[in-house]
C-alpha cells in the first residue's frame, strides 16, 4: 500500500499546531539506519486512509520528494472528541530483520459448522488479531481462518490453525496454545407458564 509524505522542517508544539490548521498533519519515521526524520501528511487522505485495514497491519511503501521507502505503521494520536489525527508514528522497514506486528483474523465457515447449524451453539472469537513474527516480505494483511468444522464442547486455539509460511505467532506469559474461538451450547430453555404438569400459581398457594 502506497502512501505520499512530504519533509517538515519546524517542530514543536506551536509548529505542529500551525501545521493541522493548514491541513496537514506531523508524523516521524524512525527505526533502521537513519535519523528520525520529521514529515507531514495530507490530514484528509490520511484521515481515509487509517480507516483501511491494510494499512494498520502491512508492510508501506512512502514516497518523499518521488523516492519510495518501506515503513511500518506504529502509532496514531487522535484528538479526544474531534475528527482529527494529531500525530502518527512510522518505523523504517529491513528486509533482511524479522519484524512484530499484530495481524487482523478473518473468521468464516461458522454457521456451516456443526456446532451451529446441528447443535445450535454460539461461536465467540475470543482475540481479532494476533502478534506475529516474520519477515517484512512474509508479513500477511490479516490471516483467514476457517470455522466451518467446529463442533459442540470444542473450543478453537492457536495449535489448531495453520499460519501463513515464515509467520510463527509471538506468544505472551506461558500460554503457548491460547484460545480463539470459544464454543457455548445454547442456553435452556425456560419451561412455560402453565405447561402441562404444572399448577397455577394460585391454585398452587391455596
Amino acid at each position: 500500500m502506497k502512501f505520499v509524505a512530504f519533509e517538515r522542517a519546524k517542530q514543536g508544539t506551536g509548529a505542529s499546531r500551525r501545521l493541522r490548521i493548514t491541513g496537514r498533519t506531523p508524523a516521524i519515521v524512525y527505526g533502521g539506519a537513519g535519523e528520525p526524520q520529521l514529515i507531514e501528511l495530507d490530514h484528509n487522505n490520511l484521515w481515509h486512509t487509517l480507516k483501511k485495514e491494510a494499512f494498520h497491519s502491512s508492510v508501506l511503501d512512502m514516497e518523499i520528494d518521488g523516492k519510495a521507502s518501506k515503513v511500518l505503521l506504529r502509532d496514531v494520536q487522535f484528538h479526544p472528541f474531534r475528527q482529527l489525527v494529531l500525530h502518527v508514528d512510522f518505523q523504517r522497514v529491513d528486509a533482511k530483520t524479522k519484524l512484530r506486528m499484530k495481524v487482523p483474523l478473518h473468521f468464516s465457515g461458522a454457521e456451516e459448522s456443526p456446532a451451529v447449524k446441528v447443535d445450535k451453539c454460539m461461536v465467540n472469537p475470543v482475540v481479532n488479531e494476533l502478534d506475529v513474527s516474520c519477515m517484512p516480505a512474509d508479513l500477511p494483511e490479516s490471516i483467514s481462518i476457517d470455522l466451518s468444522k467446529l463442533e459442540k464442547g470444542h473450543a478453537l486455539h492457536l495449535n489448531d490453525i495453520k499460519l501463513p509460511k515464515g509467520v510463527t505467532a509471538v506468544h505472551k506469559g506461558n500460554n503457548t496454545n491460547p484460545v480463539l474461538v470459544t464454543v457455548a451450547a445454547p442456553a435452556a430453555a425456560e419451561p412455560e407458564a402453565g405447561a402441562e404438569g404444572e399448577a397455577p400459581a394460585e391454585e398452587a398457594k391455596k
